[in-house]
């Protein structure tokens, strides 16, 4: 609704002023300021200031409704942006999609994938295959004997330490003393790796087929912590338990029996160091692997998760080594009483 000057005029004579209804002063040049009426000094700052700016929108107002070709269209307002505001408040958006998630840089897995989700990894490390029975005395097991080719040392990386039906292996690692007709003789490295959820199945069943009725189990504190594992994982994926009916040598005992209190723990990375000189570099502790592999899953990087499988190998490795070594040192003791005694 627009005003005209009859009816600014009528306002000021309510508002009384005694010239509002003498005729309005000629519009001044554009270049100087508008006249100010005489009665304008008498009245209030506030409504001079509203009376003056009225009149002046009105003296100024193009006639017609259509506005003048060179008339510059108002400046468009700025879209407030609420996103940065809600950021700096530290609100949630409602209504609204996640956002994107950034695409992780390096999510190269090692090994083949052999089922959705599910990769093997294998190696093979030139050695000879110990051609006589290995001996478990050094396990007090006395007289009993094993072949060589029916060890199988294994480990697992797991989503936790605390064990129990919500802990599940995203890795195993098994290592045994095998024949290859390409590449000869040596201990064989094999590691499943999940890389999803789903593929849990597949790896039981995979790790199930490694398995013979003669096999026996080697392990360092396995018995108390990996095989049950294992059963737990068999018996929730409804698969048939292949590792109950088999033999199991836990290193762990005559380690702890033969070396305790020789260093400060009986942990495997100690034993690896001092008794069989072997040093890791670049080792990614056991108990950062179930970190490694929850960011893997989230969409972050396979880095970790690369140093994990890398840890596996080893220790599956070192249970090969720290198995001979033990039969060695309880042969040599044997020997050693058999001199000395008459």
């Amino acid at each position: 609704m627009s005003l005209s000057l009859d009816k600014l005029r009528l306002l000021r004579k309510q508002a009384g002023d005694p010239k509002a209804s003498a005729p309005a002063a000629p519009e001044p040049p554009p270049t100087a300021p508008a006249p100010v009426a005489a009665n304008d000094a008498r009245q209030p700052a506030a409504e001079r200031s509203v009376f003056a700016w009225v009149e002046q929108e009105i003296r100024h107002k193009p006639t017609g409704t259509a506005a003048p070709a060179t008339a510059a269209a108002p400046a468009p307002l700025r879209r407030p942006e609420v996103g940065g505001l809600h950021r700096l408040l530290g609100l949630r958006t409602r209504g609204t999609a996640a956002p994107a998630r950034a695409s992780a840089q390096d999510r190269q897995l090692p090994g083949e994938e052999i089922a959705p989700g599910l990769f093997l990894i294998e190696s093979l490390q030139p050695q000879a295959i110990p051609p006589q029975p290995l001996s478990l005395d050094f396990a007090r097991r006395e007289g009993e004997h094993v072949a060589a080719r029916d060890l199988l040392f294994f480990d697992t990386e797991t989503t936790g330490l605390a064990g129990g039906t919500g802990t599940r292996a995203f890795m195993i690692g098994a290592a045994d003393w095998h024949a290859c007709p390409q590449r000869g003789e040596g201990l064989r490295i094999r590691q499943l790796l999940m890389s999803t959820m789903a593929a849990e199945d597949a790896m039981l069943a995979t790790f199930a087929s490694w398995l013979q009725p003669s096999t026996v189990f080697c392990s360092y504190n396995g018995r108390s912590y990996d095989a049950p594992l294992l059963k737990a994982r068999y018996r929730l994926a409804r698969q048939r338990d292949p590792i109950t009916a088999l033999d199991h040598v836990d290193l762990l005992y005559p380690t702890r029996r033969r070396y305790r209190g020789s260093w400060e723990n009986c942990r495997l990375s100690t034993i690896e160091r001092q008794l069989l000189r072997v040093v890791r570099e670049d080792d990614l502790p056991g108990s950062e692997a179930p970190a490694a592999w929850l960011r893997y899953l989230r969409g972050g990087d396979a880095v970790n998760l690369r140093r994990v499988a890398d840890h596996n190998h080893q220790d599956v490795v070192t249970l090969a080594l720290l198995l001979q070594r033990l039969i060695r040192e309880e042969q040599r003791e044997r020997e050693t009483l058999a001199l000395v005694q008459p």
